[in-house]
């Protein structure tokens, strides 16, 4: 009875990357793409011209380059499967663009278009109702801007709003008066105190 030889052609097809039904020819394919997130999101609006964004690349394989209109900026160190980077803005005008392109390991890649702006304009804060009941202080009011309010306070401490470029708020708190304070997207801050 002769015994059958080990096939010299099957490592052969595999190399080259034939498909003739051989099982030991499983190959693995990258297909993810790399994510590209900005941490500061509202990080997109600023006060000023220039500002640090900030943000990661999410891959399988790792990160091999981060470009920002074409041009390589360094990885920061740490994992390159979450490729953290920075990259600083210089906007002319009041909007600009930027476009961020990521490229893993197996040349898979993404881009990610980040719309930036200059805002130099305060929220504005308007009472509609303030109520005072012994030490309990009501307040009752709106705040706008022309882009977004995100954050609004009241002695210092957060009330749930939804940020929109118009939020209508009511807080309790006690004291002699109230703190108001409404924060827009790009970080401009107006206080009011209610009295």
């Amino acid at each position: 009875m002769r015994r059958a030889r080990p096939s010299v052609f099957a490592p052969l097809a595999c190399a080259v990357g034939l498909t003739i039904g051989l099982a030991g020819c499983a190959r693995t394919t990258d297909t993810f793409k790399p994510r590209i997130t900005i941490s500061n999101a509202d990080g997109a609006a600023s006060r000023a011209k220039s500002f640090v964004v900030d943000g990661y690349v999410l891959d399988d394989t790792g990160v091999t380059q981060i470009t920002v209109d074409g041009t390589p900026i360094p990885i920061l160190p740490g994992s390159r499967k979450l490729a953290h980077f920075q990259f600083k803005t210089l906007i002319q005008g009041s909007t600009g663009k930027y476009t961020i392109a990521a490229q893993d390991a197996a040349g898979n890649r993404s881009t990610l278009i980040l719309p930036v702006t200059v805002d130099a304009e305060k929220p504005t804060i308007t009472i509609t109702r303030f109520e005072k009941a012994g030490n309990v202080i009501r307040v009752t009011g709106t705040a706008t801007d022309n882009s977004r309010v995100v954050q609004m306070l009241v002695d210092g401490n957060q009330i749930n709003i939804t940020p929109g470029a118009k939020v209508d708020f009511y807080a309790e708190t006690t004291g002699i008066w109230a703190d108001l304070e409404a924060v827009d997207a790009a970080g401009n801050r107006t206080t009011l105190r209610a009295r």
